[in-house]
């Protein structure tokens, strides 16, 4: 058996694209009865891959790209959005849901925890969520950082009430999102894509009905690295094919790993995909570059994941079924 490696990731990027690219049409045409497709573009590789998979799918005619930047998002999100839907010639439309999130209060209630934390955060200031403890094989838990308009820094672990708090808020820019991507395909008789990969949608990184909600996931199946692979093969420009991954949710730069993933994109696929085939911690340890403790603790912490998220996976619960196949009638049978 030929070694665990970073080549368990290779893939054959022309038969997958054809693969999806044969079952989008299946899906869609066939099975959901839409004309074409929704997809919100962030900039991010994983937008960008799905859209232009569903170009070669459908044709850009029938793909609709939405850039739905809110008053927290870098401004280099909204400029790379806008080339990849130029880059693919998608219809695409700008729609900034800042006023909805100001209107719901989505900043304000944010806003009222961290001054909880923090009484001088003022709305001039940044923050963000940064997760701790899990691949040090403890608990996880969250740290709220601050910066002033100075750039001074202040950093302190996160109550729970606090926690639950923002993170409640900050999931709005999710669902309003989404309830616009739904609103677009009412109205054109399309079916909604969404964007998560394999590492995201395994370790329940995504809004329950917000970006978790969509008709089809093409590259849920697919390893982050896997995804950068298929951005380069699919010919998206090189500044989405070499764009580090980040949450774009908090004002103050963060990357995917320091909010929520134990490791950068590259390890924490490897770590993955050992813990899915059963590769102990001794092999991943060498492999990722950390200790065999450290790795022990981050295929622990791959579960804990799972375990704690698995709500978000679940469909709403019902005290029998209710969606019955008809049964056959024997009456008058010989």
């Amino acid at each position: 058996m030929t070694a665990f490696g970073p080549h368990v990731l290779d893939l054959d990027c022309e038969a997958e694209a054809d693969r999806i690219c044969d079952w989008m049409r299946d899906v869609v045409a066939g099975e959901l009865r839409r004309r074409g497709v929704i997809i919100a573009v962030s900039g991010g590789v994983d937008s960008a891959v799905c859209a232009a998979l569903a170009v070669r799918a459908f044709g850009p005619a029938k793909v609709h790209g939405l850039l739905l930047p809110e008053r927290d998002s870098a401004s280099i999100s909204s400029s790379r959005g806008q080339l990849v839907a130029q880059h693919l010639g998608l219809t695409h439309e700008l729609i900034d849901i800042a006023p909805t999130l100001q209107a719901i209060g989505c900043y304000r209630d944010r806003d009222a925890a961290i001054q909880r934390v923090f009484p001088d955060y003022g709305t001039d200031w940044k923050c963000k969520i940064v997760l701790a403890g899990g691949a040090q094989g403890g608990i996880n838990f969250f740290r709220l950082v601050v910066q002033a308009p100075d750039g001074t820094q202040q950093e302190a672990r996160l109550p729970l009430r606090e926690y639950l708090q923002i993170v409640a808020a900050t999931n709005h820019k999710q669902r309003v999102r989404k309830t616009i991507e739904y609103y677009h395909a009412d109205r054109l008789n399309y079916a909604v894509i969404g964007t998560p990969n394999r590492l995201e949608y395994d370790q329940g990184f995504f809004v329950k009905n917000g970006d978790g909600a969509a008709d089809l996931k093409p590259i849920a199946h697919l390893y982050k690295t896997q995804v950068y692979a298929l951005a380069r093969h699919l010919g998206l420009p090189d500044e989405i094919c070499t764009a580090e991954p980040t949450t774009d949710t908090y004002s103050l730069a963060q990357g995917q790993d320091e909010f929520y993933f134990s490791l950068p994109y590259g390890p924490m696929d490897l770590a993955l995909w050992a813990f899915e085939h059963g590769v102990s911690a001794a092999e991943l340890a060498p492999v990722i570059g950390l200790s065999e403790v450290q790795a022990g603790h981050v295929l622990t912490d791959i579960q804990s994941k799972r375990n704690a998220t698995r709500y978000l996976h679940a469909r709403p619960a019902l005290i029998e079924p209710v969606l019955h196949e008809p049964s056959t009638s024997t009456s008058g049978a010989a």
